[in-house]
């Protein structure tokens, strides 16, 4: 996704004191609409995330016959068994690219799959392998990699499959949402490092039940039985994840930002934002108002452990850029193969503004440093923009280049930041 215009990022005045009504998780959105696809009748979903993400995956699923459209409150999807032949463009979206194929596996007829040029380069290799296994007749050129073509016999055997998914958690979920499709279910199970991201594993499993399927676990290890999906009304929460940089804001500039409609419990990994902005220095109360951080204009860096929740890196790297004290962000090596090597990149524009960034193996070491205007180049990649603007709020001059990836899973993203920043206290005019 290509802008030609950049983006100023505007330097707070004052402290924030905002309401931000985000949109639905792109995570749960996607999930809901490959259950949807293969369910047992018509299904709704409400407050969806509408997105580059989101609508791509919509897009494929209308590409193999299935019915998926617009309401006043989200999409009406009409299920379908999955047919070719179909040409299907994942983006650049993680979800798209690995949820895609297991459903792709199971269409009568040839479908192909492609995505944006760094989609080339994600990996891939385990999950083409696994179906393989699995009975599925593809051709990926033996790259392992996108683009791949599908000759599908209109089913799937399923069974046992081992994998090293220490990649993306998503190589997992992939295989587990068609599963009730495939003939025998299917039996993962993980062999290597740690897989990332569990939160997205424990949503995937929480919204396979609550579609009827019977789903076992166990440690690195993952049963998903045979049987039919069930047609519900899904209702899509707040994508806790794209929270991060408006209540980040709150610590910058000394404010508060309330995220109303923060669910009580919830699988998204972003609910770990309260625990992390804490340990910064955030005052984190929760309330049926919903969620509210605090700052006081100063915080502290951060030591912490990022392995379940790396997409909060780009923000909290951000926001260690500015903090008190040193900062250092482990356990996110698999970041290197996201929409651009986070690490690098992160890196690199930082230090490109003065900071002081070092890559580990694993995660960063942040050191806080008074830093400069300058461009901040963001890879085509959504949460790089999301981290400039974090910066920008105290460091006047960061021109953000190609600020409309954001739309990724983010539309209106700079329209929101100018709410977040023009709001006044209850009571100021």
């Amino acid at each position: 996704m290509t802008s030609g215009a950049s983006w100023l990022a505007p330097t707070a005045d004052r402290p924030v004191a905002a309401r931000v009504a985000l949109p639905g998780s792109k995570s749960m959105t996607n999930r809901a609409l490959i259950l949807a696809a293969l369910a047992d009748g018509p299904v709704t979903i409400e407050r969806p995330l509408r997105s580059r993400d989101t609508d791509l995956m919509a897009a494929a699923l209308r590409a193999l016959g299935i019915g998926v459209a617009e309401t006043s409150g989200g999409w009406a999807v009409t299920p379908a068994e999955p047919a070719g032949p179909a040409r299907i463009d994942v983006g650049l979206a993680g979800t798209v690219m690995r949820f895609v194929p297991p459903v792709a596996a199971l269409a009568a007829g040839t479908v192909e799959i492609d995505g944006d040029p760094r989609a080339r380069e994600r990996p891939m290799g385990p999950l083409i392998a696994a179906l393989r296994a699995l009975g599925a007749d593809l051709d990926d050129g033996g790259r392992g990699l996108l683009p791949l073509t599908l000759r599908g016999r209109g089913g799937l055997a399923g069974g046992a499959v081992t994998i090293d998914a220490s990649g993306s958690s998503q190589l997992v979920s992939g295989l587990l949402l068609a599963a009730p499709r495939f003939g025998k279910g299917v039996e993962v199970r993980h062999e290597g490092p740690p897989v990332p991201s569990a939160p997205h594993l424990e949503m995937t499993v929480a919204m396979l039940r609550a579609a009827g399927a019977t789903v076992d676990t166990g440690p690195d290890l993952w049963r998903v039985a045979p049987g039919p999906v069930t047609a519900r009304r899904w209702e899509i929460e707040p994508d806790l994840s794209n929270a991060a940089q408006f209540l980040g804001a709150a610590l910058v500039t000394g404010g508060s930002v309330t995220v109303p409609g923060w669910p009580a419990a919830t699988t998204q990994p972003g609910d770990r934002l309260r625990d992390l902005l804490a340990a910064m220095g955030a005052e984190v109360t929760s309330s049926p108002d919903g969620l509210t951080v605090r700052g006081t204009g100063t915080f502290t860096g951060l030591d912490a452990d990022l392995h379940e929740v790396g997409e909060l890196t780009p923000v909290l790297a951000a926001l260690a850029a500015l903090a008190g004290t040193p900062s250092r962000l482990t356990g996110i090596a698999h970041l290197r193969g996201h929409e651009t090597d986070r690490l690098a990149a992160l890196a690199a524009e930082i230090n490109g503004l003065g900071g002081d960034v070092r890559e580990l193996s694993d995660g960063l070491e942040i050191r806080p440093r008074p830093l400069r205007g300058g461009v901040f180049h963001t890879y085509d990649d959504h949460r790089m923009v999301m981290a400039a603007a974090v910066l920008g709020l105290a460091v006047p001059g960061v021109e953000v280049e190609n600020p409309g990836t954001v739309g990724k899973t983010l539309p209106g993203f700079t329209g929101l930041w100018a709410d977040l920043l023009a709001a006044r206290p209850t009571g100021q005019g």
